[in-house]
């Protein structure tokens, strides 16, 4: 079996961004050779940001991120052309919870709150380019769990089952791993919908 791990997002470390518009909790970070997180050198990380305030995103280059808003109004995302080699303009709207946003962390973003200004809380996945790639994907139906693959499963609705020690997975709750087993599926309960992160060495 997989070994997995349970989180809460509400019992997740806060570290506060140095800019005072947001804090992240760090689910998981595994180093360049796939063991072993670090903070300045990470293989992948996957967290839970809150953006408080309309202000900057920190460029991560060489970094590959996938972010899915999971509550509040939504954030615009806005880059000019030319911020990294070759790009065009970015005006993103993520405004629509669970629908995953890929991009470049090369990018230097600007982030604008919509609605009402209030705070949102968004799910981070970031991937060493050339070492790791993520796909993040939103699903109502057990999936296999690819041999070899590490991932991140956040529950939107619903129940889910975990074999290890700990309270049920409920929403706002998840598991993270890094060695998926193929005969393996995804711990969900029927009618509930989750975000995946399928995280693979390149």
């Amino acid at each position: 079996m997989t070994p997995t791990h349970l989180f809460d997002v509400e019992t997740l470390p806060v570290g506060p961004w140095r800019n005072g518009g947001g804090d992240t909790r760090e689910i998981a970070c595994e180093g360049p050779a796939g063991a072993g997180g670090d903070s300045a050198d990470f293989g992948w990380r996957a967290s839970i940001a809150t953006i408080a305030a309309d202000g900057p995103f920190s460029p991560f280059p060489g970094v590959d991120r996938t972010i899915t808003l999971l509550a509040g109004d939504g954030v615009r995302l806005i880059a000019n052309g030319g911020d990294a080699p070759g790009t065009p303009p970015l005006d993103h709207r993520l405004d629509r919870p669970g629908v995953p946003f890929a991009f470049s962390g090369d990018r230097t973003l600007r982030a604008r709150l919509l609605g009402d200004g209030g705070a949102v809380r968004v799910l981070n996945i970031m991937t060493r380019r050339g070492r790791w790639t993520a796909d993040v994907r939103r699903i109502d139906t057990p999936v296999p769990l690819p041999a070899g693959h590490a991932g991140v499963l956040y529950l939107l609705s619903g129940r889910g089952t975990h074999d290890g020690p700990g309270p049920a997975l409920r929403p706002g709750r998840g598991l993270w791993w890094t060695s998926g087993a193929a005969e393996e599926a995804a711990p969900l309960e029927p009618g509930s919908v989750a975000l995946w992160a399928d995280i693979r060495p390149v």
